[in-house]
């Protein structure tokens, strides 16, 4: 995946800072996220849910709401309709440069804010809330600090999470007067409605005011034992994945390439770091390097290709002889490793110094087998298609194409 610094201008004239995620290979579909309250796209959350949505194929912008983390604005006196503005604004952006969000996602109060946003953003085809409230108000409990006093003075300084917020008396008004529910019964889109039911900052019942208000089609997911933050990454990457897949039936996503012939593989890098997009007729993997190495381990690498394609060629091969020769085998499992000189302990070359690559392949055959038919499939193993490919005379021709 790719992750590009993306800055837009609101309406209001501030700057708003956000990160582009996108897939490694084609763009299925747009997606734009709205993080929690006083966090910024910075937070775990974000960070592994867009990561996740684009290994599937969703490019995704998150970003800073006006006047958190690197985005310009005053946080205490935009409130809850600046948030709606901001989404707003960062669709035309996303409009304007990758393509228009036809998913919003939402993280707590996020997910109120895309609620009431949905309706002003065209191309918004799916919305999908995790841990949202149902009423916005419900942020104020998190406040500590004197709200009446804010009221009448007009300004005033509040604790939100242990960080110190001056916060103004339109910001605390537009928290009790934003009415969620009355947004999600007009609103036409289909909505997924995430909670985890032992939700102790926005509790459980809060979905269940959304999903009664909600038209269908509706979903309600089930986030278990997960937090209200999602600081686990094992909870957010699920939920990313649960969105996506209910979200393909109702987007429109764009149309994969061309099928390729069979026997051609196509590879393609279209982002910034090593992972590339396999496209093997209508197949589609991903191909990394680990971390340590530059990647971001997005996929298998090259090798484990290589070693599973020899793999998957010596059991296919095996399961086909045997179902021809009446041998009952039962599973074939295929264990390989590749070591990059082998030169020094092989018996077979030529020079003492040349550098020779070997790959071991350890075979396990259940089955009510016979001696006679184990040496058998083990000689078949030796003259699958890949084995002699790899072992006999390989010529690979280079041709440049125009860029």
């Amino acid at each position: 995946m790719s992750r590009t610094d993306s800055s837009f201008t609101t309406r209001s004239g501030h700057v708003l800072s956000g990160t582009v995620v996108q897939p490694v290979g084609p763009v299925r579909a747009v997606a734009l996220f709205a993080h929690c309250f006083t966090c910024t796209r910075a937070s775990l959350a974000a960070v592994r849910i867009t990561d996740e949505l684009a290994r599937l194929g969703i490019a995704t912008l998150r970003f800073d709401f006006t006047g958190l983390g690197s985005s310009e604005g005053d946080f205490a006196s935009v409130g809850f309709p600046g948030d709606v503005d901001d989404l707003v604004d960062a669709a035309e952006h996303l409009a304007a440069t990758i393509g228009a969000p036809q998913l919003l996602i939402g993280h707590s109060l996020g997910g109120a804010a895309v609620l009431a946003a949905a309706a002003r953003i065209p191309s918004a085809r799916a919305v999908a809330t995790i841990g949202a409230p149902s009423d916005v108000s419900h942020v104020l409990d998190s406040i500590d600090g004197d709200l009446q006093a804010i009221e009448a003075q007009g300004s005033g300084e509040v604790s939100i999470a242990g960080r110190r917020f001056p916060l103004s008396a339109a910001f605390v008004r537009s928290a009790r007067e934003a009415d969620v529910l009355a947004a999600v019964k007009q609103l036409h889109h289909p909505i997924l409605i995430a909670h985890a039911p032992g939700d102790t900052v926005v509790g459980i019942d809060h979905a269940r005011r959304l999903f009664e208000a909600a038209r269908h089609p509706k979903t309600f997911l089930s986030l278990d034992q997960a937090g209200h933050l999602l600081s686990k990454e094992a909870d957010a990457r699920y939920a990313a994945r649960m969105i996506a897949c209910w979200a393909d039936r109702f987007l429109e996503t764009v149309p994969a390439a061309e099928a390729l012939e069979p026997g051609t593989v196509r590879v393609a890098n279209n982002a910034s770091g090593l992972a590339v997009a396999i496209d093997a007729r209508h197949h589609q993997l991903i191909a990394d390097e680990p971390r340590e190495v530059g990647g971001d381990d997005a996929g298998p690498t090259p090798y484990d290709l290589l070693l599973a394609s020899l793999g998957a060629c010596t059991a296919m091969t095996l399961r086909m002889v045997a179902g021809r020769e009446s041998i009952p085998l039962d599973e074939v499992e295929v264990t390989l490793s590749h070591q990059r000189n082998h030169a020094k302990d092989c018996d077979h070359c030529e020079q003492d110094d040349a550098r020779v690559q070997a790959i071991y392949r350890r075979l396990k055959l259940t089955g009510n087998l016979t001696p006679a038919q184990r040496d058998r499939l083990l000689a078949v193993a030796e003259r699958c298609p890949v084995h002699r490919t790899l072992t006999g005379s390989l010529h690979i021709h280079d041709e440049l194409l125009p860029g």
